[in-house]
């Protein structure tokens, strides 16, 4: 085994490190279950979220999509499900990762406040990817280990939780900082909220403007950033 390898297996054995992974499988499968409830159920996600709303516009054309709506649902269950049950939690995550990495994909697209979380979700399913490495080999064609148990050369003990979950502790903050700071304007989750940023902006007019656009004309994000760009120009020029 290479080092990498021996780190892995430290951690593997390591009961702060299997809590975490149950942690991780257990608030997973939560965020999936009410999302797949109220698919099935055939109401609309995340109602409290305006039509106008660039991520409500994706809502309500998700919502009228018939049983192409009620099969995500399933699909999240049954996901949530398996990552709950120990010997099918692999599956779950294989299953868990490509729709979280497309719903981050979307949030950061739309400009939705909820990134911060999403990231972090997508950071968790990629930790228990990793975790089930043992697993995946077959899998991914890798170099098979032997029957016996790995022998430890040289074992990190606490050093190696405090490396790892330090780092888990600096990630969420650069995530939280770093999502704040990113953009520069944002539709915010109601016009009550995009409105509210206007008091502290370095361009209220032209905010005020964005959120005209948004919330009382209903146009796309793209056609809205445009005409924020234009009117802080304008402002810029007078």
């Amino acid at each position: 085994m290479n080092r990498i390898e021996e780190i892995y297996w430290e951690a593997k054995s390591d009961k702060w490190f299997q809590g975490f992974a149950v942690f991780c499988r257990v608030a997973l499968a939560a965020s999936f279950l009410p999302a797949g409830y109220v698919k099935i159920m055939g109401e609309r996600f995340a109602s409290g979220l305006p039509s106008n709303n660039p991520l409500g516009h994706y809502f309500d054309a998700l919502h009228l999509t018939g049983y192409y709506y009620t099969f995500i649902g399933i699909i999240q269950i049954i996901t949530a499900v398996l990552l709950l049950i120990p010997r099918t939690s692999l599956l779950g995550a294989l299953m868990y990762f490509p729709v979280i990495l497309n719903i981050c994909v979307l949030t950061y697209a739309t400009r939705f406040d909820g990134t911060r979380l999403v990231t972090m979700m997508v950071l968790a399913s990629l930790f228990l990817l990793t975790w089930n490495y043992d697993r995946l080999k077959p899998v991914l064609l890798l170099k098979q280990p032997g029957t016996d148990p790995p022998i430890l050369k040289k074992p990190l003990g606490k050093r190696l939780r405090f490396i790892f979950f330090g780092s888990c502790i600096a990630v969420l903050a650069l995530i939280i900082v770093g999502t704040f700071y990113l953009y520069e304007i944002v539709p915010g989750n109601s016009e009550e909220e995009c409105r509210n940023q206007c008091t502290g902006s370095k361009n209220p007019a032209a905010c005020k403007i964005f959120c005209d656009c948004i919330y009382s004309q209903g146009k796309p994000l793209n056609e809205c950033l445009a005409r924020y760009n234009k009117a802080k120009r304008i402002n810029r020029s007078n």
